[in-house]
């Protein structure tokens, strides 16, 4: 009997957008227990995607590997369902899901024409929005709700001992995004915005407008000024930058302030106890319920996922190139032929 087979991006070496190889004859893969298959409409570009690809397996707080080449990789999809296993709930055949798939891993493998996915990852797609945007949601969505609305688990990050919490937020408080232009940011402005925060929005000055539509209250230019000469006494910064350089927003924050760095930078203990600064990082898991209350929003029309660029799935290459030039205004999205 023919093994069914479909169309993927597969990694067979590590390396730069070069090596990612749109590969025919692919094994079509079965769902597991609580899993469904997944017919994939469009998924969504993520950094995991081009670490993985560069040849890191790992993700922080795992103790081994689940990587072995040829890989897929991928978490964020969007599509319908094609079929269910015995004991997966919520789902039937036809229905439209998105997701964030086994994350943390890299075992998501949704740059494909077809993935399983775990029945608690899912949520259906918003009806009000095309599978282009719902892709788009996912990885980009939780984090921001996750740092900035509910966690939805105790697990702390790798990066600390204690579980992240979110901080209040509402009217009278204001808040920071730097990077507010890129995935997590430009959503982030929207749910503090939802939440009746004032947002200050950082990013370059091309982004102006689009933020402003978004609902930022103020924009500042890093190309032109440093937001830590600028601002002071604020509530909350996110930083979805991050790295090396996070610590400077120390000085934007009142006492009893909040900094959150998506990606973990360096901190002076000594300057974070002084001004009474709590300082914390969390790291997104899947979250089909926490999608579930997202996709209220997104087909709503009260947050919005914006496209940077969309590309064919056998232009992955094109899109990680497009990903390493940066600058981008929401999401890279990879769109999956259905013939």
């Amino acid at each position: 009997m023919t093994t069914p087979t479909m169309r993927a991006i597969r990694l067979h070496e590590y390396g730069g957008p070069e090596v990612l190889r749109y590969d025919d004859g692919v094994p079509l893969p079965e769902p597991g227990p609580g899993e469904v298959l997944i017919r994939v409409h469009a998924v969504g570009v993520n950094p995991p995607d081009w670490y993985l690809r560069g040849g890191m397996t790992t993700m922080p707080g795992e103790t081994g590997s689940t990587v072995r080449l040829p890989v897929i990789p991928g978490t964020d999809v969007s599509g319908v369902v094609a079929a269910v296993a015995p004991d997966a709930h919520g789902f039937t055949v036809g229905d439209e899901v998105y997701g964030l798939l086994r994350f943390p891993s890299f075992d998501g493998h949704a740059y494909a024409e077809y993935v399983t996915a775990p029945a608690a990852d899912l949520a259906r797609k918003p009806p009000g929005i095309d599978h282009l945007h719902a892709a788009g949601a996912p990885m980009a969505g939780l984090t921001a709700w996750q740092f900035l609305i509910d966690p939805g688990h105790d697990r702390p990050s790798p990066f600390q001992e204690t579980p992240h919490r979110p901080a209040p937020l509402g009217p009278g408080t204001t808040v920071l995004v730097n990077g507010a232009a890129g995935g997590v940011g430009h959503l982030a402005v929207q749910l503090a915005k939802w939440r009746g925060a004032r947002v200050i929005a950082v990013a370059s000055g091309a982004h102006e407008a689009f933020l402003r539509d978004l609902g930022a209250d103020r924009f500042i230019d890093y190309t032109r000024a440093r937001p830590e000469d600028l601002v002071h006494d604020l509530d909350l910064v996110l930083d979805t930058v991050g790295g090396p350089h996070s610590g400077r927003f120390l000085s934007t924050l009142k006492p009893g302030g909040s900094l959150f760095p998506v990606f973990p930078g360096e901190f002076d203990a000594e300057e974070v106890a002084k001004r009474g600064i709590t300082v914390s990082t969390a790291q997104v898991r899947s979250s089909g319920a926490q999608l579930a209350e997202l996709a209220e929003l997104l087909d709503a029309g009260t947050i919005r996922v914006a496209l940077d660029s969309t590309y064919p799935l056998a232009e992955a290459r094109a899109a990680h190139e497009r990903a390493a030039r940066g600058h981008i205004q929401g999401k890279l999205v990879l769109t999956v032929p259905q013939d």
